[in-house]
C-alpha cells in the first residue's frame, strides 16, 4: 500500500524524522511509504512547493511555532489529513496533536517511527502495530553513552583524575535527536586537561513532562552539599536558566542568583543555528540572524566569551551541526588559563594594565585615553588595593601625576611626531626587545592569509615604503621590536601600541589606514599581545576605549584569521569599561571576548559658572525691573559682566557698539542674543572633572549625581530635597525620598575595585543594564558589572516613536521656514547611541520622515506599515543614512526594517512630487543602476572595519581641499546595507543619491557625549557634509537635533550647536577647572576636544571664528593654563598651538595679526621646551611640529579604487 506524508518541522526534527523514515522502509514490507519533508527554515521561500505535496498527499503534518507567520496560508488550504501539533496546545487542531507531540517531544528514532506508524493508523483506519510515546529523560548527565539522572550516581561511576573539573550543560534536544557531534568534540578535548560533567536539560521547567528546567540542572548537577565542584560552567544554552525557588525557603532564585552561588566564569561558545561552515568562513559578517538568540539574550546572564565553536551541515533540508575543530582548541586554552589563574596564588599572579591611546590626536599627549575615567589615578588605585590583597607589586608611584610622569619621562609609548625609537631604547621606556627570530617563528604560525596582508601591508621588520614600526637595530644590525611599558614587580604598566601608522611622524604617507580600511595591525602591535599573553596571567584594559576590538575581522564569531581574536590570544581579558556606553562595550564583549567592569559615570553639574549666575541675575532683573533709572544702571551692570565672562561673540558686539555709539541706545540689540545664549548655558549640564574607578562621589558630588538621575523624570532641580534626605531630615514627596535613599544606598554598593579584583579571582561577575543615568537610567547602580545591552527587537519602542515623530516634523518645519520648501533628501548620521541609549528615536524618526510607521507585536516591531498621504499630509521625504560600524554589526534587524521601508515607499504609485524617494530612484533607474542598486540608502565602512577615513586624512593633516575628504569619504563609506544586502561596494549608488541632498543630521542624546567627545562626529557627520556638498555642488545645510529632553525637541543649526558645547563646556572656567584636576589626562582630554573643533572646521567650515580666538585666548594666551599645560601635558599644549597655526594656514581661522603672531612664538618656546626634554640623547629623526601635507595616500586611493 502506497502512503505519502507531508510534514513541516523544525529543521532540527527533519533529520532525525528522516531516519525513522528510512529504517521503517526496511522494516515494513506491507506498506510503501512516501515522505516529502520541509523545514520550517525553508518557508515561506518553499511555500508553494509544501501545499502542492501537501495536497497530493495523505496525511499532512506540521509541528508549529508561534512565529510561523506562513501557518495562515497553510490553514486556509483543505488537506485530507491535517494534524498540527505544538509545544503550545493553543495550535493544536487534533485529538492526535497531544500523542503526536509527546512522541515528538521525547524524542529519538523509536519515538519518531512510531509517530509515523500512529499517524497512519489513526488517520488511515490501517491495523498496524504501534508502540506508545517513550519517555526518556529530560534532564541528567550524558557521559560516554550513559544517562546518569543523579550526580552521585554519576560520581560513583567515573574516575576523575584531573586537578579542576569543567562543567558542560547542553540542550536536551541535541542528544534525541542524534545530533551530538559538536558537543562530543568539545568534550573530549576538555577531557585532554579537566574531569567534565555533561549535562543536558529540557531548557524550560515542565512538570507535565517532569522537566526540572535548566536552572534547577545547574544547581542539581553542579554543586554538591551547596558548593560548587566544577572551576568553570559551558553553558551552550541560548535561553534564560529560569526561576527556581530555593530548596527550605521560598525564595524565587533567578538564573543570575543561580550562577552567583557558582561564583564561576561561565561561557558560551556559539554552535550557530543557520550558517553552514562555508558561509561562516566566507562572511565578515559571522553571524547574522545568530546574533539575537545565540549572543543577545545570554548575555543578559553575565556569559562570556562568545566564541562560535559549531555551524550547520546540510544535505537538501536535513541538518546536523559540525564542529570547527581550531575554534574548540581556542575555547579549551581560554578556560584552562582562566582557570590557571584561578589556581595561582596572588603573590606569584602576573597582571598586565595596558591604558588607551588616541594616537590620531598625538601619541605623547594622549596616553590613557579613557572617556571621562582619570585612567592613572584610577590604576594607582587598583595597584595600592592589590598590594594589600596580597599581590607582589613594587614601587608603586605615589599618585597618578606622578605615573603619566614616569611613562612620559621614560617615553613608555610608541614612536610619533616628538618620539622616536632611540629615544625610548635611551631612557628605558621599553619591557622587552624581541628577537626578529622568535618573532617570525610566531608570525609564521599565524593563517597564511594574514601573514600575506601584514607583509603586503608593513613590509618585513626592515619596512616597506616606512620604516617598521618601533624596530629598533641592535649593535651587532639585528632587528628587535620594542615592546614598550613599565614593570612594578608582578604588574606590567602598558600603553596600547599605534594601529595603523609606523615612524616618528604623522603624515599622508605613514598613515596605512587612511586609504586602506582592512589596514591590519604593525608587526609590533601583534608582537606586543603576544608577549602580553606570554608573561602575563591576565590584561585589563583600562578605559572606554582602545583600538583591539575594533581591529578588522568578522563582526561576530570570529575566526582565526580576525586580528581581534589573534591579538587575544589565550589569556584571560579584563576591561573597565564607562557603565553609558553599552554600543562599544558589546563590541569588546563579543570581538576581544572581554569581560568588563563596568564603573560610574561621571558626575554631572549644571554648565553655569559664577561669573555666568551673577550675570543671569542681571539679566532676570532686568526683565522685571520698569524704573527707566534702575534698567539703565543694570545696562551697565550687565555689559560689564559680559566682559568679565567667556561670550566673546557678544563681547565683540558690544565692544562694536562702544566704539560706534551709546551703549544704551542699542541695548537691544545684545540683550536678546544674550538671553538666548544664557538659557541655551542654563539648559546644559558639564562633566565636574572625571571619574575615579573605585571611588564614590561624596558629599556634594552625590547630590549632584543623583540629582541628574532624577532629573529626567521629575523635570526639575531637587538638590535641596536629596541634601535633607542624605542629611536625615523629611520632604514632603515620600515617593522621592525613597527614590532618592534607594539611589543613594544603589551608589555606596558600587564595589568597583573589589568587582575587578574577583575578576581577577576568576570569578563570576554579574551582569547588569547599561545606559545614561542622566536618561533615568538608575537601573545601572551599582556599578562593577558586566553591563549587556538590550533586546534588538523591541526597537523603537513606542514611547520613543512618539520622540522620533516630533523630531522628523520639527525638522521638516524648520527647514521648510528657512528655504520656503521641502527638503527632497536628509543625508543622517545613525549611530548605535541612538538605540542603546534613546530607544530608536532617531529610527523612529528616518521612519517618519519616509511616511511610515513600525508595525509592533507583543512589544516587538516585526514590520513597517504606510502611512496614506492623505493622513501624512505632506511628501514622504527621501533619507540617505549613514550607519556606525557598532549599530551595522549589533542592529543588522534594525537597518533591515528600515530598508523594507524605503523599497516598500519606492513602490508606491504616487506622483513624484509627493514621493521623493521614488522620485530619486527614477532619478537613478535614468543613470543606468538597478532598481536594487537606486533603492540603496543604508551605507557604512566595509564589512569588519570601523571609522570613516576622514578623522585620518584630518590629523595627518593629508588633504589640501574638499575634494581630497570628500575621496576619502567616499572609499570609507561606500558600502551598501539592508535586507539581503551587506557590505556591498556602491560607489556609484552613494555619490548618486547624495547629489540630491539638501540637508545633513545628527542629533545629541545628552550632556555627557557631544559633538566635541568622539572623533566620528567630525569625521562621519562632517565627512558626510562635505561629501554631499562636493557631489551636490549645492550649499548642504547642517542641522542638530537635541532630545536631551524627549518632552522638548529641538532643532538647530550645526554652527549652534557649536556654540552651545563650546560656551557651556569648552570655554566654561568651570568645567576647565574640573578637568585641570586631573593633571595629565584632563590636559589630554582638552586637546583632543580641540582637535575635533579642527575636524569640524575641515570638514563643514561652521566654526566661527570667535570660537578660535576664543580657545586660542583660554588655553595659550593666558598665563595660568599655559603654565598648567607645561608642567602637566606639554604635548597637549603643542597639539593645540599647531592645530591652531594649521587653521590659520588654511584659512579656517581668520584673525588679528597679533594673536598670530603671539602664537608663533609661543609655539616655539613649547618646541624648545620640549626638545630640552631629549637631554643628550641622539634621538634621530622625527618630525616634531611640522605639517607636512602629504598626498601619498591618494595614490593609493586609487589603485584600491581601480581593483574594486
Amino acid at each position: 500500500m502506497n502512503i505519502t506524508i507531508t510534514a513541516l518541522m523544525w529543521a532540527s526534527y527533519c533529520t532525525i524524522l528522516n531516519k525513522a523514515w528510512n529504517e521503517l522502509k526496511k522494516e515494513l514490507s506491507n506498506l510503501n511509504i512516501d515522505l516529502r519533508l520541509y523545514s520550517t527554515r525553508d518557508m515561506p521561500d518553499k511555500l508553494d512547493d509544501f501545499l502542492n505535496d501537501a495536497k497530493k498527499s495523505d496525511i499532512v503534518f506540521m509541528y508549529r511555532t508561534s512565529t510561523d507567520d506562513f501557518y495562515e496560508e497553510i490553514n486556509t488550504n483543505k488537506f485530507k489529513n491535517l494534524i498540527i501539533t505544538s509545544q503550545d496546545p493553543v495550535y493544536w487542531n487534533s485529538k492526535l496533536s497531544h500523542k503526536a507531540y509527546l512522541y515528538t517531544v521525547y524524542g529519538g528514532v523509536e519515538n519518531f517511527k512510531n509517530l509515523i506508524l500512529y499517524l497512519i493508523r489513526e488517520t488511515l483506519n490501517i491495523n498496524i502495530p504501534v508502540s506508545p510515546p517513550k519517555e526518556l529523560p529530560f534532564q541528567g548527565i550524558f557521559y560516554k553513552g550513559e544517562i546518569f539522572e543523579s550526580l552521585d550516581e554519576f560520581l560513583n561511576n567515573v574516575n576523575f583524575n584531573k586537578k579542576n573539573t569543567v562543567g558542560v550543560l547542553f540542550s536536551r534536544h541535541y542528544l534525541v535527536n542524534e545530533d551530538m557531534g559538536v558537543i562530543d568534540a568539545l568534550i573530549n578535548k576538555l577531557e585532554e586537561h579537566f574531569n567534565v560533567i555533561p549535562v543536558f536539560s529540557y531548557g524550560a521547567k515542565n512538570e507535565d513532562l517532569n522537566a526540572i528546567g535548566s536552572g534547577e540542572c545547574v544547581l542539581k548537577y553542579f554543586l554538591k552539599n551547596g558548593e560548587p565542584i566544577i572551576d568553570a560552567l559551558i553553558n551552550l544554552l541560548s535561553f534564560p536558566l529560569g526561576t527556581v525557588v530555593e530548596k527550605g525557603s521560598l525564595k524565587k532564585l533567578q538564573g543570575v542568583d543561580i550562577l552567583k552561588k557558582l561564583n564561576i566564569p561561565v561561557f558560551h561558545p556559539i554552535v550557530s543555528y543557520y550558517r553552514t561552515y562555508e558561509e561562516w568562513k566566507s562572511d565578515m559578517q559571522g553571524l547574522s540572524a545568530d546574533i539575537g538568540w545565540t549572543v543577545a539574550l545570554p548575555e543578559f546572564e553575565g556569559v562570556i566569551e562568545p566564541i562560535i565553536i559549531g555551524t550547520v551541515h546540510k544535505e537538501g533540508n536535513l541538518e546536523k551541526k559540525m564542529a570547527i575543530d581550531d575554534r574548540i582548541d581556542k575555547v579549551v586554552k581560554r578556560i584552562k588559563r582562566w582557570i590557571d589563574l584561578k589556581n595561582k596564588p596572588k603573590k606569584d599572579r602576573k597582571v598586565v594594565f595596558i591604558l588607551h591611546n588616541a594616537a590620531c590626536a598625538s601619541v605623547e599627549a594622549t596616553v590613557g585615553s579613557a572617556a571621562h575615567l582619570d585612567s592613572f589615578e584610577s590604576l594607582i588605585r587598583i595597584m595600592r588595593k592589590m598590594k594589600e590583597e596580597g599581590y607582589h607589586i613594587e614601587n608603586i608611584p605615589k599618585d597618578g601625576k606622578e605615573l603619566a610622569k614616569l611613562i612620559l619621562d621614560k617615553k613608555a609609548i610608541s614612536e610619533f611626531r616628538w618620539t622616536t625609537v632611540n629615544e625610548i631604547i635611551a631612557k628605558g621606556g621599553y619591557l622587552y626587545l624581541m628577537d626578529e627570530e622568535e618573532y617570525m617563528e610566531y608570525f609564521k604560525t599565524l593563517p597564511e592569509n594574514v601573514q600575506k596582508k601584514v607583509l603586503d601591508t608593513w613590509g618585513d621588520l626592515n619596512g616597506k615604503d616606512i620604516p617598521a614600526s618601533m624596530v629598533y637595530k641592535d649593535s651587532n644590525g639585528k632587528n628587535k621590536i620594542v615592546i614598550t611599558g613599565l614593570k612594578f614587580g608582578n604588574v606590567y604598566v602598558c600603553v596600547q601600541p599605534k594601529r595603523g601608522c609606523a615612524g616618528a611622524r604623522c603624515d599622508g604617507r605613514v598613515c596605512k589606514i587612511l586609504h586602506d580600511p582592512e589596514c591590519p595591525p604593525t608587526h609590533q602591535y601583534i608582537a606586543t599581545y603576544k608577549y602580553f599573553s606570554e608573561v602575563a596571567d591576565v590584561m585589563v584594559h583600562v578605559g572606554t576605549h582602545g583600538t583591539l576590538e575594533f581591529l578588522p575581522g568578522k563582526n561576530v564569531g570570529l575566526s582565526n584569521e580576525c586580528y581581534p581574536d589573534i591579538c587575544v590570544n589565550d589569556i584571560p581579558h579584563l576591561y573597565i569599561y564607562n557603565s553609558d556606553n553599552p554600543p562599544e562595550g558589546t563590541i569588546a564583549k563579543r570581538r576581544s571576548y572581554a569581560v568588563l567592569i563596568d564603573h560610574l559615570q561621571t558626575v554631572m553639574t549644571d554648565a553655569m559658572n559664577e561669573e555666568l549666575e551673577t550675570l543671569d541675575n542681571y539679566v532676570n532683573e532686568y526683565l522685571k525691573e520698569m524704573d527707566a533709572s534702575r534698567r539703565h544702571q543694570l545696562e551697565h551692570l550687565i555689559v560689564e559682566e559680559v566682559k568679565k565672562t567667556n561670550l566673546l561673540k557678544i563681547k565683540e558686539k558690544i565692544k562694536h557698539i562702544e566704539k560706534e555709539g551709546n551703549i544704551h541706545l542699542n541695548f537691544k540689540e545684545i540683550f536678546d542674543e544674550l538671553r538666548n545664549t544664557l538659557e541655551m548655558i542654563k539648559n546644559s549640564k558639564i562633566n565636574d572633572g572625571m571619574h575615579i574607578f573605585g571611588e564614590l562621589p561624596k558629599g556634594e558630588k552625590r547630590i549632584e549625581l543623583i540629582n541628574a538621575t532624577l532629573e529626567f523624570e521629575y523635570r526639575r532641580k531637587l538638590q535641596d530635597e536629596i541634601r535633607k534626605v542624605l542629611n536625615g531630615e523629611d520632604i514632603e514627596d515620600k515617593e522621592l525620598k525613597e527614590k532618592i535613599l534607594d539611589i543613594n544606598e544603589r551608589i555606596e554598593q558600587s564595589k568597583e575595585i573589589d568587582a575587578l579584583l574577583n575578576a581577577i579571582d576568576a570569578k563570576y561577575i554579574e551582569p547588569g543594564p547599561s545606559g545614561l543615568i542622566t536618561r533615568g537610567r538608575d537601573d545601572i547602580l551599582p556599578t562593577g558589572r558586566n553591563f549587556y545591552s538590550l533586546d534588538p527587537y523591541k526597537i523603537p519602542t513606542k514611547a520613543a516613536y512618539r520622540v522620533g515623530v516630533l523630531l522628523a516634523e520639527k525638522l521638516i518645519e524648520k527647514y521648510l521656514k528657512e528655504n520656503s520648501k521641502y527638503p527632497e533628501n536628509i543625508a543622517v548620521y545613525w549611530m548605535a547611541s541612538d538605540i542603546m541609549w534613546a530607544d530608536g528615536e532617531g529610527m523612529a524618526q528616518i521612519l517618519h520622515l519616509l511616511g511610515v510607521k513600525p508595525k509592533w507585536k507583543h512589544g516587538k516591531v516585526v514590520g513597517v506599515e504606510v502611512i496614506p498621504l492623505e493622513e501624512l499630509g505632506r511628501p514622504r521625504i527621501d533619507v540617505t543614512i549613514r550607519v556606525s560600524g557598532i549599530l551595522r554589526d549589533n542592529f543588522p534587524n534594525c537597518m533591515e526594517i528600515v530598508d523594507e521601508a524605503i523599497t516598500k515607499v519606492a513602490k508606491l504609485d504616487e506622483p513624484i512630487e509627493m514621493n521623493f524617494v521614488k522620485k530619486h530612484v527614477l532619478e537613478g533607474l535614468k543613470e543606468g543602476l538597478s532598481f536594487r542598486e537606486a533603492t540603496y540608502r543604508i551605507f557604512s565602512s566595509k564589512p569588519g572595519t570601523y571609522g570613516n577615513g576622514v578623522k585620518y586624512a584630518v590629523y595627518a593633516s593629508a588633504w589640501e581641499n574638499e575634494e581630497d575628504l570628500k575621496d576619502a569619504f567616499m572609499l570609507w563609506n561606500s558600502y551598501a546595507y539592508g535586507k539581503d544586502v551587506y557590505g556591498v561596494y556602491a560607489k556609484d549608488a552613494f555619490e548618486n543619491i547624495l547629489k540630491s541632498v539638501d540637508l545633513t543630521f545628527n542629533k545629541t542624546i545628552t550632556d555627557e557625549y557631544d559633538l566635541f567627545g568622539c572623533c566620528s562626529y567630525f569625521g562621519t557627520h562632517g565627512g558626510l557634509t562635505n561629501a554631499a556638498r562636493v557631489i551636490s555642488k549645492k550649499d548642504v545645510k547642517v542641522y542638530y537635533g537635541d532630545t536631551r529632553n524627549p518632552n522638548k525637541v529641538e532643532i538647530r543649526t550645526l554652527r549652534e550647536e557649536i556654540e552651545r558645547v563650546s560656551l557651556s563646556k569648552l570655554l566654561n572656567p568651570k568645567w576647565i577647572e574640573g578637568m585641570k584636576r586631573h593633571g595629565y589626562k584632563g590636559a589630554g582630554d582638552i586637546a583632543k576636544r580641540i582637535g575635533r573643533v579642527f575636524g569640524w572646521s575641515a570638514t563643514t567650515k561652521e566654526v566661527e571664528n570667535w570660537i578660535f580666538d576664543e580657545i586660542f585666548n583660554t588655553y595659550v594666551k593666558n598665563e595660568e593654563n599655559r603654565k598648567f599645560f607645561k608642567e602637566n601635558n606639554i604635548y597637549a599644549l603643542e597639539e593645540i598651538g599647531r592645530r591652531l597655526l594649521e587653521a590659520y594656514q588654511r584659512g579656517l581661522w581668520k584673525t588679528s595679526e597679533e594673536n598670530i603672531e603671539e602664537l608663533k612664538r609661543i609655539y616655539l618656546e613649547i618646541e624648545g621646551d620640549i626638545e630640552e626634554t631629549y637631554g643628550d640623547v641622539d634621538i634621530g629623526e622625527f618630525q616634531g611640529g611640522s605639517v607636512d601635507i602629504n598626498l601619498t595616500w591618494k595614490e593609493k586611493l586609487k589603485v584600491n579604487l581601480a581593483m574594486k
